[in-house]
């Protein structure tokens, strides 16, 4: 893990006299630049937030219009992370928003991680690998098994809608479903366990989502299974697949590195259960 990602609300609700982005004074009195400069100094990296509509998703200004501006304010604060949200858009076509940012952001002078998140809706594993370098490929996921919540979708409808996209995703352009919800208190150890090994089949963007002040044992020994980071991270970059599906059995690969392969036997129902594997098919 070496990203810190402060999501939505870190503005001032208005830009200064200049028309630049300011932090939120109350938050962030030392300002962005010196947030950045200490996690810098930690060793780690720094990611930020906006909006290709006029306001982000919780009202603060977004970057519609001042995509070139805020990109070079964004590298005035070595920021190395930019996720870029789909709220307040209207009309605008998605592929044509994401690439004018993509755009300023190259031209900023500084490498900066683009993450796009259109929630899927406009399907950016088709185009997107050009512009950005991860996409959100659904809807929110929240803290449950399954199920839907306003627009956001519990762990196991997010996997599924995730199954067919493995084509998609490669280094350099990865299918994201969302942040991890490990330790926030929706779901069993047990389904935890399973929800951090299926990303890593998915060679997911592992970002963790609970509070890492308040880690229980169980959701810190989860994120840093050195194992499954391994599979998620193999140097091979293949999206697993869901080699068959009987009832409520699953049973995935991912093609690794060197020849190797990882499988994932997934048991979805509520009772103990047996599954057998053919290793000749897989």
């Amino acid at each position: 893990y070496q990203y810190v990602v402060v999501d939505d609300c870190w503005f001032n609700p208005n830009r200064d006299s200049s028309g630049n982005l300011q932090g939120n004074p109350s938050r962030f009195p030392s300002g962005m630049k010196a947030l950045g400069d200490y996690l810098h100094a930690k060793g780690l990296k720094f990611g930020l937030y906006s909006d290709a509509g006029s306001l982000t998703c919780f009202g603060r200004p977004g970057s519609a219009g001042h995509e070139f501006q805020d990109a070079l304010q964004y590298a005035r604060w070595g920021v190395d992370y930019f996720k870029y949200d789909w709220c307040y858009t209207g009309t605008r076509n998605a592929e044509a928003a994401y690439t004018i940012m993509a755009k300023a952001l190259r031209e900023s002078g500084r490498d900066i991680v683009f993450s796009l998140c259109d929630w899927g809706g406009s399907k950016p594993g088709r185009w997107a690998r050009p512009v950005g370098h991860l996409w959100r490929t659904t809807g929110d996921i929240w803290d449950a098994w399954k199920g839907k919540k306003e627009w956001s979708h519990g762990m196991l409808d997010i996997v599924d809608m995730n199954a067919e996209l493995w084509s998609e995703s490669a280094p350099n352009g990865w299918n994201d479903p969302d942040m991890l919800e490990v330790g926030n208190g929706g779901m069993t150890t047990t389904e935890y366990e399973s929800h951090f090994s299926l990303w890593a089949m998915l060679a997911a963007p592992l970002i963790a989502g609970n509070d890492l002040t308040k880690m229980d044992a169980d959701t810190l020994r989860i994120l840093t299974n050195k194992d499954v980071i391994a599979v998620d991270q193999d140097p091979l970059g293949k999206q697993g697949d869901r080699l068959y599906q009987s009832g409520d059995l699953d049973v995935w690969t991912k093609p690794l590195s060197n020849g190797r392969m990882a499988v994932g036997l997934f048991n979805r129902s509520w009772s103990v259960r047996d599954v057998s594997i053919n290793l000749a098919k897989i």
